[in-house]
């Protein structure tokens, strides 16, 4: 499911370290584990508090450098390079560089912008849910997908995907948005990809197997 309804402040920084998306799951947590740890003791109740602490550093949401070059595509998720291949962008029917990052449920799943631009349009597309890391995952997954245009008419898509777990994408953007490179825009639970589509002539600047940090990471450079 994915909801589009833009929050009343599309800020940057400064942001809850925690995603907000995460709160009531951490609450949940935490009031279970203190409430097994008070009537049964530390014990049986250290499966729960395991469960919290995974929850916790799954909705962590850490504060970025964001790369000041002006033609750079900063990467919108955390994760491993899964593609960088020459195809076509399904949303915008043209011929371009496409690259897909691969988050599992270890990393950081806040989504962020990978240009400054405008956002032109939005699309979310009902769909299955294969493991992210698949190619077909692109196609046949549950996705949201942001078309924005940069100030020098550049288009760039960023499609949120759903995994094998993940079942909600959280996409808080709306056309004529406006968006800076590294701002927040979205989220996905549990585990996914980011598919970015780029004009043919970007030059990539990632190879499949990186590791790469939302925002820090350089995906291509825009020519």
């Amino acid at each position: 499911m994915c909801i589009g309804v833009a929050p009343p402040k599309l800020n940057n920084y400064p942001h809850p370290i925690i995603a907000r998306e995460g709160w009531p799951f951490l609450a949940a947590a935490i009031i279970a584990s203190l409430f097994v740890t008070l009537l049964y003791g530390w014990l049986p109740a250290l499966p729960l508090w395991i469960i919290t602490l995974f929850v916790l550093q799954f909705f962590r949401d850490p504060a970025r450098s964001v790369p000041q070059a002006p033609n750079a595509v900063l990467s919108p998720a955390d994760g491993r390079i899964v593609a960088v291949e020459r195809t076509t962008d399904p949303y915008l029917q043209r011929d371009a560089l496409k690259i897909s990052v691969f988050m599992n449920v270890f990393n950081v799943h806040s989504n962020r912008s990978p240009v400054d631009g405008t956002v032109k349009e939005v699309w979310y597309h009902p769909g299955k849910f294969f493991n992210a890391d698949l190619a077909k995952a692109s196609l046949e997954n549950e996705r949201n997908a942001v078309w924005l245009q940069t100030r020098n008419g550049a288009d760039v898509t960023s499609v949120q995907v759903a995994g094998l777990i993940a079942r909600r994408i959280l996409c808080y953007v709306v056309p004529n948005d406006e968006l800076s490179r590294g701002q927040r825009y979205g989220f996905i639970r549990f585990g996914s990809r980011v598919d970015v589509y780029l004009p043919r002539t970007a030059q990539p600047k990632v190879s499949l197997g990186d590791k790469v940090r939302a925002t820090e990471t350089i995906l291509a450079e825009l020519v």
